[in-house]
């Protein structure tokens, strides 16, 4: 027994349970702040179990604020999502078990239900169109909102919604995820192990079962069917942009003789609210111009007219005024949290469709005796969540920014393209070939969402060609949306279904007007034509013109538009590739190449190196595999897409100018040469943004005044640049002729006076190019070198190594002297050398 149920049934016993019966409300306000978490929550179960609805009711409001948190987020609550099991065990359990859907809260939601109340929330709190819509008395199409829209005696200020005690307990739980900012220090916090996204979890598998055709009832559960909601006060009349739907429950209702015959209809009501509620909350959130469109007077004909609209009086729905247009104009971006959520919302709902019988899939098969539960399986996703997670997947692709974190709403995305992943049957299957093939039965799913799968294809297409596709995360991304557009059989349905859009309308006039206004149709309405075309055909039409509109331009994904920024992504994922090896291979020879002598110190560092313009560097060469095999198989994926051939990618590549120069370095920029040097073209820019090429970046002025390094002294570096200076002044004469010397002396003194290939650097600056010109730089000491950290530690560990073997520091300083004599006597002869064989 945990301690929270063993404190609560110690409560229980008659004298303790006589001493506090009457529990004043302000006590309880009182102890949430001075007792410790486990005996709130004691208390809470106490009163829960004892008090009358009538003594609940007033503190349930209060009660809900306290959990999930204030709606305009000053108040945090119990901060459940950032609870976690293994960083606060005894609070995360006892939360977990109080916010049970069989537990002490859930309780009071069905003790309160039972007696009809109301509570009111304010329409303020709503998502922005929600709000915007009300406000101008603009019913939203969800049934969530009729008949709860309360008016205030004065007009139009302070609107609220009267919700029963689950809608208003679950208008907080959803509205909290959006509302509750997370706290400093959380932002490390996985998601998937906090509180609440758990709770939405138990929450889904309770209320959309996957198996049985009834929900799991309470053990003592007072709460019955959902009461008629109250009526809403007419003198201020709606005109709806939407179908005013009525409840799966209610119509099922009306097909049977007797409610009591399936007990599954005093239940079906909370897995109704609670989509619509998670729905409504999460996903109805849309930038202003999507926003303006849906509330134009055409776009509302227009919705009217493809849902199938048969009464007439809709067709001429209140136009919004001016002010209605501009209520909304708060930008709304959710984050990466947000978006995980909804996920979990999707996959569960697609295992809660995907759950019905093979027999009861068919709407040909449907019959009265179906049970409710059944019926919202089959209506779920089309009817509740298509729409609005079309919208917010668009607002995602549009506003989301260019980087590593889209990877949350990729995954979303996929995860509703996908429902064979959650099909009963996919753990049945083997892994041949024939098992990863996209079964022909998901052919109308397909149909049905084809703008999920192809305009979203296009927005990731575009994102694609901004990104860095040498970044190991990006190249993931495009990658997995490769991946799964290539699954065996999916494409032909894609094509197939945008075959059945833009299949021409052959036939009488007004064909198209009678197939998208009839409610139902027969056999003899449809005799001149196949049935099953005519019906995907319907479908298809259907969902393209309720989601943007008759008038839309729609573009076919295996097009010519389509396969020209295919073909780009090509190019740009070869370029990658290239670019991918090429930083491997300078980050190799930056490191085999670099002197023995220079890890002692004795020989100058490199400090011209180019700079890192990606995570490539920092993680090393297994990152850059990774990057090689993502884009290789991502390529290879598209090219099976889109039929790509190997000679429509080379010839595309080198029109674009992406060879590699003999000694395989990637090319500079697309530049032109102007009077100041080099200018870059658009092409280049392009080629910099998207990290294809880049200069090499180095530092080309004077060597003695570059920025201090951080593996410098920065004290001991300006006492040797003066001391190296005095020197130079003062023997300037003598070693400007020593350096003259055409015999050994004055190649051993060239070698170390005068900075090495400075007359034969390349220099890109036009500034540079000046100053190096106006001053022309002479022989020259440089003490630099000392002051480096590497070099001090080096003759530190020369000297102790020296005194193991029994040699005193002056002995030792000489073998140094003599040691590195040896060394520029030898490089002096390479150098002399190397110069006499380029002569």
């Amino acid at each position: 027994m945990t301690t929270f149920r063993r404190g609560v049934a110690e409560w229980r016993s008659p004298s303790l349970r006589r001493a506090t019966l009457w529990v004043p409300q302000a006590s309880l306000k009182a102890d949430s702040v001075n007792k410790p978490f486990a005996q709130r929550c004691q208390d809470l179960v106490k009163v829960i179990e004892d008090f009358p609805a009538k003594e609940l009711h007033a503190i349930f409001p209060w009660l809900v604020e306290s959990i999930f948190g204030s709606l305009d987020g000053v108040l945090v609550g119990w901060n459940l999502r950032c609870l976690q099991g293994r960083v606060s065990p005894v609070e995360y359990s006892i939360a977990m078990e109080f916010l049970d859907p069989g537990g002490p809260m859930m309780k009071l939601v069905y003790k309160l239900q039972a007696e009809d109340y109301k509570f009111d929330f304010p329409v303020s709190y709503l998502p922005g169109p929600v709000k915007a819509s009300i406000q101008e008395r603009v019913l939203p199409d969800s049934p969530l909102y009729h008949n709860k829209v309360q008016f205030p005696p004065t007009g139009g200020l302070g609107l609220n919604l009267a919700l029963n005690p689950f809608e208003y307990y679950m208008f907080f739980f959803a509205l909290s995820l959006i509302t509750q900012k997370p706290l400093p220090g959380t932002l490390h916090i996985r998601t998937s192990d906090c509180a609440y996204f758990i709770l939405v979890d138990r929450y889904l598998s309770w209320f959309l079962p996957t198996e049985g055709s009834v929900l799991p009832a309470l053990s003592s559960s007072p709460g019955g069917p959902n009461p008629s909601p109250a009526p809403r006060t007419p003198t201020m009349p709606f005109a709806s942009y939407g179908l005013h739907h009525t409840s799966l429950l209610k119509r099922h209702i009306s097909h049977q003789t007797s409610v009591n015959a399936d007990p599954a209809s005093h239940e079906i009501w909370r897995s109704e609210t609670l989509l619509q509620v998670f729905v409504e909350m999460w996903l109805h959130h849309y930038s202003l111009e999507m926003y303006q469109k849906m509330q134009s007077p055409h776009a509302k004909l227009e919705v009217l007219h493809y849902r199938l609209s048969v009464s007439s009086a809709l067709h001429s729905p209140a136009q919004p005024s001016l002010q209605a247009l501009h209520a909304y104009q708060e930008s709304f971006t959710p984050t990466e949290e947000h978006v995980l959520v909804v996920r979990l919302l999707l996959k569960h709902l697609h295992a809660f469709s995907n759950s019905l019988k093979p027999e009861q899939v068919s709407p040909s098969t449907h019959s009265h005796a179906t049970s409710p539960l059944e019926e919202f399986k089959r209506a779920a996703v089309p009817r509740f969540v298509q729409q609005k997670l079309y919208l917010f997947l668009q607002h995602c692709f549009g506003h989301w920014p260019l980087d590593a974190s889209f990877r949350a709403v990729l995954e979303m995305w996929l995860s509703y393209l996908q429902p064979w992943r959650y099909a009963p049957e996919k753990q049945a299957q083997s892994s041949d070939c024939l098992a990863r093939c996209v079964s022909e039965r998901w052919a109308p799913f397909v149909q049905e969402n084809l703008l999920m799968y192809t305009k979203l294809f296009v927005g990731f297409l575009s994102r694609a060609l901004r990104t860095d596709l040498v970044s190991p995360k990006n190249a993931l991304m495009v990658f997995r949306v490769a991946k799964v557009f290539a699954q065996p059989n999916l494409a032909e349905m894609i094509q197939k279904g945008e075959q059945l859009f833009l299949e021409p309308e052959l036939v009488i006039p007004h064909r198209q007007h009678r197939l998208f206004t009839a409610p139902t149709f027969t056999g003899s309405f449809l005799s001149s034509w196949p049935p099953a075309v005519t019906d995907a055909s319907f479908k298809v039409k259907s969902h393209v013109y309720s989601l943007e509109g008759q008038d839309c331009k729609y573009t076919p994904m295996f097009g010519p538009e389509v396969r020209t920024l295919v073909l780009r992504l090509a190019q740009l994922i070869t370029q990658a590739k290239q670019t991918a090896k090429s930083i491997s291979d300078q980050c190799g020879e930056s490191t085999a190449g670099r002197p023995f002598l220079s890890w002692l110190g004795f020989c100058s560092t490199d400090t011209n190196g180019s700079y890192a313009a990606n995570d490539l560097d920092e993680m090393g060469q297994d990152s850059v595999r990774k990057t090689d095999e993502y884009l290789e198989k991502a390529l290879e994926y598209l090219c099976q897409m889109f039929r790509l051939s190997e000679a429509q990618l080379t010839q595309l590549t080198l029109a674009l100018g992406t060879t590699q120069d003999e000694n395989g370095k990637k090319q500079l920029p697309d530049c032109v040469v102007g009077e100041d040097g080099l200018i870059l073209t658009p092409l280049g820019r392009y080629q910099i943004i998207n990290g294809l090429r880049r200069f090499d970046i180095e530092y080309q002025g004077d060597s003695e005044l570059q920025p201090i390094r951080s593996y410098e002294i920065a004290s001991l570096v300006r006492v040797l640049f003066r001391l190296s200076s005095a020197i130079n002044r003062r023997f300037a004469g003598p070693m400007a002729a020593l350096c003259s010397r055409a015999d050994f002396l004055g190649s051993f003194c060239r070698y170390h006076l005068t900075e090495p290939g400075l007359a034969d650097r390349h220099l890109l600056s036009p500034v540079a190019r000046g100053c190096a010109a106006r001053r022309p730089r002479g022989p020259r000491l440089s003490l630099r070198f000392l002051g480096s950290y590497r070099t001090l530690l080096s003759l530190l560990l020369a000297f102790f190594v020296a005194s193991l073997f029994c040699i005193g520091p002056l002995p030792c300083a000489l073998l140094l002297v003599l040691g590195y004599l040896l060394y520029a006597v030898a490089m002096t002869l390479l150098t002399e050398r190397s110069k006499l064989h380029h002569l």
